[in-house]
């Protein structure tokens, strides 16, 4: 058994966690920010703007996630290719969309044929990266537009009262205040990215998923020299226990994060430490 688990073949499940790993590490800080973008826009005075932002936060969270996985990788990596075509290649006669198949020339090609593996596993990677940003960046707007709107009004009057500009008034009071309000929002946001980490094999990336499926179905001595019968479901149940592991984690960490945030703030939480203290 420990031979079988440490084939080459069977490491690559061990490199798939750290995929998705990187992956959750890299798109919460910009799903992050587009949503503290997201939020902010909606708030504009500038009409076009908080229309494009609520629009924004309306549609994509209107959206099945599988649904706008699907819709955006593609046509993202359409887009890309033909931008570079019509830079690239001026002198191309034939049209791109060919019945059902879309064509354009090998230079255009993201990234071409002759690219080594990595890259295009990195792009690949990059596309999931940003689509999961857009998708949860919009369930993050609604969040800290939420806990914007939070913010007790007569705090932010009494800012003004003091001389504060609007865009001191948003730095130094909303802004600071609102993350009280919005943790715990953002808390089951983190849980839901968490559990929508195996989308990624919609995407192409060969995450935990994938390899469970694909080492843990039945195996003939023709395809390995560990042959087995189907293993799918104890793969499935290693995978299960890795996730609710790093769901406890991951409330333990956010739990002392809420704690720290609500000291000595007039809010539900810090009102509770308050109590506690003195009892």
């Amino acid at each position: 058994m420990a031979c079988y688990l440490t084939t080459g073949k069977h490491m690559s499940i061990y490199y798939s966690v750290f995929t998705v790993l990187i992956l959750l590490a890299v798109t919460a800080p910009i799903a992050l920010l587009f949503g503290f973008v997201g939020a902010s826009a909606a708030r504009s005075r500038i009409a076009p703007l908080r229309w494009f932002a609520q629009g924004y936060i309306a549609i994509v969270r209107g959206v099945p996630e599988i649904a706008f996985f699907l819709f955006f990788v593609i046509a993202l990596d359409q887009g890309i290719e033909y931008l570079r075509h019509k830079a690239l290649c001026p002198d191309w006669s034939e049209p791109i969309r060919q019945g059902n198949d879309f064509v354009v020339c090998q230079a255009a090609k993201v990234p071409l044929g002759s690219a080594p593996q990595w890259l295009h596993e990195t792009y690949g990677f990059a596309l999931a990266v940003l689509t999961f940003a857009i998708v949860y960046g919009a369930f993050a707007a609604n969040v800290l537009f939420g806990a914007m709107r939070a913010v007790p009004r007569a705090q932010l009057e009494t800012a003004e009262a003091y001389g504060m500009t609007q865009r001191q008034t948003f730095w130094r009071v909303l802004v600071p205040q609102m993350w009280v309000y919005a943790l715990p929002g953002l808390s089951n946001l983190w849980m839901v990215l968490i559990k929508a980490t195996p989308l990624l094999f919609l995407l192409g990336v060969e995450d935990i998923v994938y390899w469970a499926r694909e080492l843990g179905g039945t195996k003939t001595p023709r395809f390995t020299d560990y042959p087995h019968g189907d293993w799918r479901m104890w793969y499935f149940l290693a995978l299960l226990v890795f996730y609710l592991l790093f769901t406890r984690v991951s409330e333990i960490v956010l739990g002392r994060i809420m704690a720290r945030l609500t000291k000595g703030q007039a809010t539900a939480g810090g009102e509770a430490q308050r109590k506690a203290a003195t009892a």
